[in-house]
């Protein structure tokens, strides 16, 4: 059941009991058994997110990116999926979705992303992973590794 404070587009694919928060956008995505949704987040088409995967508010997951199952995400957290975004191309048009290229990320089983943090596109968060907050994500994570900073460093293996 959605409140007048959700917007949940129609082809949204709900598991059961997901916990969806007020204030939030989601549109085109699928969203694993038993997950949580924080408020303020916005969760974009093509986006797969697990099973028991807990998002806390205010974060932006755009087209692209996938969570497995058993991944926290906190505060805040940003994902991207364009290297290089314009707003125009080089005659000054607007660019429109044939412009540019979505890069996928795929955040594996059991991965926590800290407060704050930015995951650049085009990489792999490896299962049990844990990013720092306000990390800034710019290449694969191995498993098991925690990293931070910005860049993000590795910092210990777990």
């Amino acid at each position: 059941m959605t409140t007048p404070l959700q917007k949940i587009a129609a082809d949204v694919i709900l598991g059961k009991d997901v916990v969806i928060r007020d204030f939030v956008n989601l549109y085109g995505c699928t969203i694993g058994d038993t997950s949580q949704i924080g408020p303020f987040t916005e969760i974009q088409r093509s986006v797969v997110i697990g099973k028991r995967c807990k998002i806390q508010s205010h974060c932006f997951l755009c087209s692209g990116v996938t969570l497995e199952d058993d991944v926290f995400v906190g505060h805040g957290v940003m994902f991207t999926n364009d290297k290089f975004p314009a707003a125009t191309n080089p005659d000054g048009t607007l660019q429109t979705a044939s412009d540019w290229k979505e890069l996928p990320t795929l955040v594996k089983k059991g991965a926590s992303i800290g407060t704050g943090a930015t995951i650049l596109p085009g990489i792999t968060i490896g299962e049990g992973a844990l990013i720092g907050a306000g990390a800034v994500v710019t290449k694969d994570v191995e498993a098991k590794t925690v990293v931070a900073g910005n860049p993000a460093r590795v910092i210990s293996k777990i």
